[in-house]
């Protein structure tokens, strides 16, 4: 019997090696697209400078990168880069390259930048496994890390190129979340430490370290209320508390915050009101019962007043609304609006993201709740918190994700269990088993449907991975009707000009969506980044870009900038262009320039944004139309449409005679896709300066003829 059940339990664990090794390699293989399709080229906008600071990293050392001044990046004030980031990717990647550098493998950090993410999507899988089999049991565990390896929710932030914080910080976040789990079920001051270690590296990686902050007390208050209160509860979550308190607080960019903030305030509320339970605890059993309740309602009462005062204080500095009202930044701050990312979720995203895991995980959740528990608990206010961020913002679907993936699992190994399970085995066999012939063919009727909808589910991921989220932002592709490929590298192609044809310490000007792009690649001073922490900075450049040419050309002057880089896609049809981004320019711009510039100026009377002859003449007369269509209306794309016919826009442009007085075109990309223009400097700057210096040396000789014929003799 030992024999067996040794010669069983060594199968089962060869079986989940292997099929966690098969998930690890599904996850990697599946995020190379890019790779084969394209090449090893890092994607996107905010990686551009994630890999420009582990190069700088990894050249100079750590802590020259934690004092480092980046002076080509918001010229003229700069960037202090130790002190204004989450340094938990650079530090990771640059630790990879030194441990395969040690070994002799010899190794371009950008690759390890690149390939990074990838790797890390297997450590994800085994997390989530680890996860869910404390939650449920080992066969939900595996289905869960197959399901996590593969979902586009979590593919779409870390193919491979895609050098970003997200990509560490999922593996991070669900082994913070199986940590505390193991925390909780054990009591144990070591499996606590493991928990706040892991949140320190989650801190480092990434900003949504504040939703472990917040839901962690929020497992624990729902757990007091739910009269689970027990010591290993106790023991988790003050050392979680106090040590991860501690850790995080070393990070330079978060520094006091989890002392100041109000979205650290729910930890500590939960924190004192542990240890006030723990003390009612400990009293309850050495008062009197007339003792304890006048205690108790001494205690409350306390309590109750300080948290009115607070919420009170909270409401009248704003910071409440501010920090837990997700609408507030996108009514208030119109930068953080103009992001795609911070729009609203649609239900076609939530589908195209995780096809049929949104139909099962509600299954899971049932199961959960049915069979509820201390660490059940915890994953339930997961996923009803989760389902609510994610609804609010599409960025956070990458939070919603995971725990999708432990429920639909749980869900789908509940099925496998009830209808594949050994009979013989359970105490209460389904009640179709009992009658002759039904009982295998509704068996094998559920199996098949459940292979076909896992099958549909593969194929899907397959297909949004491979056509959606494998494209770089920097390399465009486009099809024929023969269905060859056309590569349009406009975006590398301008850089490279930029890099070898200006000078060392030129300044561009464009939108901040390039910021990051033009320092890496081009390596040259930019004014606004992706940063965008200065939204003063940002709206001077936006009115730059609204105002007319000559109003234009002064606040150039005064940043001193050479060049103007922009984008511009009527040629080739092209959507995410600076015209189709002009109006987020024209608000952010209102907001610090009201007086100057104004929304409804650059539309018509109707209340429309046209480019054609019916258009305002405030905007055929700003500068970043006239930079947009300058020898536009010239072109003539094809013989079914006039000269100027604008392919994003469907419309032929309202002003074709355009001219510059203070800018001349310095570079267009083939596809017209990159247009880049250079400021002239002031005229008539260097003969006013000859004629001053002839006036003084005039004036000089003059006096010093008169000294000499003065002199005796």
């Amino acid at each position: 019997s030992f024999e067996f059940v040794f010669f069983r339990t060594g199968w089962q664990s060869l079986l989940s090696f292997t099929i966690l090794f098969l998930a690890w390699l599904a996850g990697f293989s599946s995020r190379l697209f890019a790779v084969i399709r394209f090449e090893s080229i890092i994607h996107e906008f905010d990686p551009w400078f994630n890999y420009r600071s582990t190069h700088h990293l990894t050249t100079n050392g750590f802590y020259e990168f934690l004092n480092w001044f980046d002076e080509r990046s918001w010229y003229p004030l700069g960037r202090i880069v130790g002190g204004t980031v989450y340094p938990g990717l650079m530090v990771t990647a640059g630790l990879i390259h030194y441990v395969l550098n040690l070994l002799h493998l010899t190794v371009h950090i950008r690759d390890v930048c690149v390939f990074l993410a990838p790797v890390f999507s297997g450590l994800t899988s085994i997390s989530t496994f680890l996860l869910t089999r404390e939650l449920w049991n080992q066969g939900a565990g595996l289905l869960a890390a197959c399901f996590i390896a593969i979902v586009p929710g979590y593919i779409s932030r870390s193919v491979a190129g895609s050098f970003d914080n997200e990509g560490i910080a999922i593996f991070a976040l669900q082994f913070t979340y199986y940590l505390w789990v193991k925390s909780i079920k054990t009591g144990s001051v070591f499996w606590s430490i493991g928990c706040c270690l892991s949140y320190f590296y989650m801190v480092s990686a990434w900003g949504g370290y504040v939703f472990i902050i917040n839901l962690i007390p929020l497992h624990v208050f729902v757990l007091l209320l739910m009269q689970r209160y027990s010591r290993r509860v106790y023991i988790a979550y003050s050392t979680f508390y106090i040590v991860g308190l501690v850790l995080s607080m070393q990070i330079p960019f978060v520094g006091f915050q989890p002392i100041r903030t109000s979205e650290h305030m729910a930890a500590a509320g939960v924190f004192a009101l542990l240890q006030a339970y723990a003390l009612l605890q400990y009293l309850k059993d050495r008062l009197t019962k007339q003792e304890f309740q006048t205690l108790f309602f001494l205690g409350v009462s306390l309590a109750a007043g300080v948290v009115f005062l607070t919420v009170i204080y909270l409401t009248y500095t704003g910071e409440f609304l501010c920090h837990y009202t997700c609408t507030y930044a996108k009514i208030h701050i119109p930068i953080i609006a103009s992001v795609s990312e911070h729009q609203p979720t649609t239900w076609v995203s939530f589908f195209f993201d995780l096809h049929i895991l949104v139909c099962t995980f509600p299954a899971g959740l049932w199961f959960c709740i049915k069979n509820v528990n201390d660490e059940r608990v915890f994953v339930a206010l997961y996923a009803i918190s989760a389902v609510y961020f994610a609804g609010v913002m599409v960025r956070l679907m990458l939070t919603l994700t995971p725990v999708v993936c432990m429920l639909s699992a749980i869900a789908f190994s509940s099925v496998f269990e009830h209808y594949l399970g050994d009979d013989m085995k359970r105490e209460n066999p389904p009640v179709e088993d009992s009658k002759e012939g039904l009982g295998p063919n509704i068996k094998s009727i559920v199996t098949m449907l459940m292979l076909m909808l896992l099958m549909m589910f593969a194929v899907h991921c397959t297909w949004v991975t491979s056509n959606a989220y494998s494209s770089p932002s920097v390399v465009l592709a486009s099809y024929n009707n023969d269905g060859t490929r056309n590569i349009l590298d406009d975006f590398r192609e301008a850089y490279y000009w930029l890099r070898q044809n200006t000078d060392e310490h030129a300044r561009v000007m464009s939108w901040w969506d390039y910021g990051y792009q033009i320092a890496g690649m081009a390596n040259r001073t930019t004014l606004v980044d992706n940063n965008t922490w200065n939204n003063s900075h940002i709206a001077l450049v936006g009115k730059a870009m609204s105002s007319n040419e000559s109003a234009a050309y002064e606040i150039m002057r005064s940043l001193d900038v050479d060049y103007v880089l922009i984008i511009f896609g009527g040629v080739i049809g092209y959507s995410g262009d600076d015209i189709n981004k002009f109006l987020w320019m024209v608000r952010i711009a209102e907001g610090e320039h009201p007086k100057d510039i104004r929304e409804s100026d650059y539309f018509t009377p109707q209340g429309e944004f046209r480019v054609d002859k019916a258009g305002s003449p405030v905007l055929l007369n700003c500068l970043m139309y006239k930079m947009s269509y300058y020898r536009f209306g010239e072109m003539q794309l094809d013989f079914r449409t006039p000269p100027g016919f604008d392919r994003t826009r469907n419309a032929e442009i309202g002003n074709k005679d355009i001219k510059f007085k203070h800018l001349e075109e310095a570079f267009t990309s083939e596809h017209w896709l990159v247009r880049i223009y250079k400021v002239k400097k002031l005229e008539n700057r260097e003969p006013l300066e000859r004629s001053f210096v002839m006036l003084f040396s005039s004036l000089y000789l003059n006096v010093w003829q008169g000294t000499e014929l003065l002199k005796p003799g």
